[in-house]
């Protein structure tokens, strides 16, 4: 519907083109990958066709504002400008949002063509299984390229290889590793394929620790200049307007909840398209079986909410800081309470994940010393507590009720994967089942496989810790700082007295506490949006429901910290 909606919306600005267009290889390139039904020449004629629109609105509200004949060109002709760049690249930051999310999946996608190859020095099937075993991007186009070599006398894996260079050389050298590894001795093939994997960790590694130090500067930039500064200036409102500067309510508006905004959208723009890697979280949404719908509930809660707040505001603080409390609460409960069935979910498979590599550990070794696949499990579910241990014992049950194999009890119509969809379980559990076949031998490669998931879940915790410095920053300042010192200042504006504005010389009203609190606390509430889902991007990537959540508890968290802020400081000044 959503796609349908934005198609239709592009042909029709495309229509208001003034000429033929010719679009950029890039833009082509990345409407291919994002798999939309738009062609390139539409959407460059889109961006220049949004111009006209863009341009009379943004002129409109200047005017609104009051601002200056020469101001108001000017800002209609930045409007028109830089729709239309947004417009044109738009399609290519998107395509490189989702290379990054699955670029995330590039150590586990080398590490299952590494554990499949232990069992069976095969390029080509290993290739092919690893493919099989998600639906992400990267999968994606290996199984494509597995599919087209077939028949011929490559692999695919090089051509695979070949069209993620650009975005992460360090895929193409484990690639070429593990090619190599099919060919050589079987004393060197364990050791090569760890190589392989160790050289995307690194390479992952790398790329993440000089993401955080490029953007640490911008990120600072935005926490002072981009909220901290504008949000402590309201504050010398009152003292600007008795040296005769004539500043007005509209003049505020436009500046804290259009121009900022914008600003803030194009910075985080910029900086979530450098973003390396992102290790997105589990792709999975209401329609999954597992999943609780909530939306109705998420509704009724956030009106709720949103109406014992504006009630409440407008009797204890004051009526204009009522439809703020009232869209902060009710619209960030909702969010809050919509995304909170796959937030648990998600919960549910980390915690069994964590735990994966110690039951792996411990069947590896009773394999290794003669035991069976089937009977190690059961043994190691027993051994290891906590949400790992109760799903292998879940698995275990299952096998013995029903009489079927390890995949069947896990993946199976019946498996225990149904309410636990985790994508490295499940390929955990098809390689346990094809060493299951090997007997002793697969002990080692078993063993392996535990040593190569701790190795992921170290890699995917030091990039939190890299990441920490920036995001809890931006989240911090989202949904506290911000708020806390917008909230003080607009008190502190008020307190100052009835100072007037001024407006060609001529003394008017003055601008109300009303008009200046609604402005600041509107553009806390976008802050707080914004930050948040910058701040999101940057550890996870863009994830919707993730989104929904920080964004929800956020949009809380500044209501409160705002009014709180507002009351408190009110009452000293």
């Amino acid at each position: 519907m959503l796609t349908t909606i934005v198609s239709s919306a592009v042909t029709t600005l495309a229509k208001l083109a003034p000429a033929d267009v010719a679009p950029s290889d890039e833009l082509q390139r990345s409407l291919a990958f994002l798999g939309y039904d738009l062609d390139a020449e539409t959407v460059v004629s889109a961006g220049y066709g949004a111009t006209v629109p863009a341009g009379l609105l943004a002129g409109l509200l200047a005017l609104v504002a009051r601002l200056p004949t020469i101001s108001v060109v000017f800002v209609a002709l930045a409007a028109a400008l830089g729709t239309a760049h947004a417009v044109h690249t738009l399609p290519v930051w998107l395509a490189t949002l989702r290379r990054t999310r699955a670029l995330g999946n590039a150590p586990e996608l080398v590490g299952r063509i590494a554990l499949r190859m232990r069992i069976e020095p095969s390029v080509e099937r290993a290739a092919s299984f690893a493919a099989r075993a998600d639906d992400d991007p990267l999968s994606t186009s290996l199984a494509a390229h597995t599919n087209r070599a077939r028949g011929t006398p490559t692999t695919g894996l090089g051509e695979f290889a070949d069209a993620w260079r650009e975005w992460f050389p360090a895929l193409d050298r484990a690639t070429a590793l593990l090619q190599t590894a099919a060919d050589v001795p079987d004393g060197e093939r364990d050791r090569t394929l760890d190589r392989a994997h160790e050289v995307v960790r690194e390479g992952t590694q790398d790329r993440l620790a000089d993401f955080v130090g490029s953007v640490r500067g911008p990120a600072t930039a935005v926490y002072a200049f981009g909220v901290l500064l504008p949000l402590a200036l309201v504050g010398a409102l009152p003292a600007a307007r008795v040296a005769g500067v004539g500043i007005t309510s509209s003049h505020v508006v436009f500046l804290y909840d259009f121009v900022l905004p914008a600003c803030l959208l194009a910075v985080v723009g910029w900086v979530l398209v450098r973003r390396p890697v992102a290790f997105a979280p589990l792709s999975v949404d209401t329609s999954h079986p597992a999943v609780d719908d909530h939306r109705l509930v998420a509704v009724l809660g956030g009106g709720v909410a949103g109406t014992a707040a504006f009630v409440a505001v407008t009797m204890l603080v004051a009526p204009w800081a009522a439809p703020l409390a009232a869209f902060g609460l009710g619209v960030g409960t909702a969010l809050f309470v919509a995304a909170r069935p796959v937030m648990e979910l998600r919960d549910r498979v980390r915690a069994v994940e964590d735990g994966l590599s110690d039951v792996l550990y411990l069947v590896g070794r009773a394999v290794g010393e003669g035991e069976a696949v089937e009977s190690a499990l059961a043994r190691a579910a027993t051994s290891v507590p906590g949400a790992t241990g109760e799903l292998f014992e879940d698995a275990v049950g299952v096998q013995r009720r029903l009489r079927v194999g390890v995949v069947e009890s896990f993946c199976g119509e019946y498996g225990v994967l149904d309410s636990v969809p985790s994508p490295r379980v499940a390929g955990v559990a098809t390689l346990l089942g094809l060493a299951a076949s090997e007997g002793r031998p697969a002990g080692r490669a078993i063993v392996s496989m535990a040593d190569q998931l701790a190795a992921l879940s170290r890699l995917d915790a030091e990039a939190r810790r890299e990441l920490a410095s920036v995001t809890e920053t931006l989240s911090n300042t989202a949904a506290i700082f911000g708020p806390l010192v917008a909230g003080a200042t607009v008190a502190l504006a008020d307190g100052m007295g009835p100072a007037r504005t001024l407006d060609e010389a001529a003394v008017t009203a003055p601008m109300a506490t009303g008009d200046l609190g609604f402005a600041v606390g509107v553009y806390v509430l976008l802050s707080a949006i914004i930050l948040t889902t910058l701040s999101v991007g940057v550890e996870y990537g863009l994830d919707r429901h993730l989104v929904a959540s920080r964004v929800g508890k956020a949009l809380v968290s500044a209501t409160t910290t705002f009014t709180l802020a507002f009351v408190a400081a009110g009452t000293l000044v």
